[in-house]
């Protein structure tokens, strides 16, 4: 059974930085566009950054643009989402997701059709 498994939330202080994980099991993605969103309390799940099967092409959300990066390694089927500059705004439970149907980045998150349980992201001030 396909599965994608988050880590590496938590509470940090303003200004830190934190590297997200997510670990693909059951099935390769590694043909697959993949992308991080997240969901505030009281608030619709927003698009955050996704990559391209290859890795050679990112999109990112106008409020991490400059902070977050995200990145894959297909070889052992992981995901990351590099963290920085960190403000309370971004406190939200983040999501890895897949999107089978496409092999380009893509913000839609319609187009996902495998998600991660989530991982809470707490950013103090």
């Amino acid at each position: 059974q396909a599965q994608l498994v988050e880590s590496g939330g938590g509470l940090v202080q303003a200004g830190g930085p934190l590297r997200l994980s997510c670990a693909a099991s059951g099935r390769t993605f590694s043909n697959y566009a993949m992308g991080w969103f997240r969901q505030a309390p009281g608030k619709a799940r927003e698009f955050v950054a996704a990559i391209s099967w290859t890795g050679a092409s990112t999109l990112y959300a106008d409020s991490v643009k400059g902070r977050f990066t995200i990145s894959r390694d297909n070889a052992k089927n992981t995901l990351s989402l590099q963290v920085n500059g960190l403000k309370p705004e971004d406190t939200a439970v983040y999501y890895c997701a897949a999107a089978s149907s496409y092999m380009s980045p893509t913000p839609n998150p319609r187009e996902y059709d495998y998600w991660g349980q989530g991982t809470q992201v707490t950013v103090s001030s």
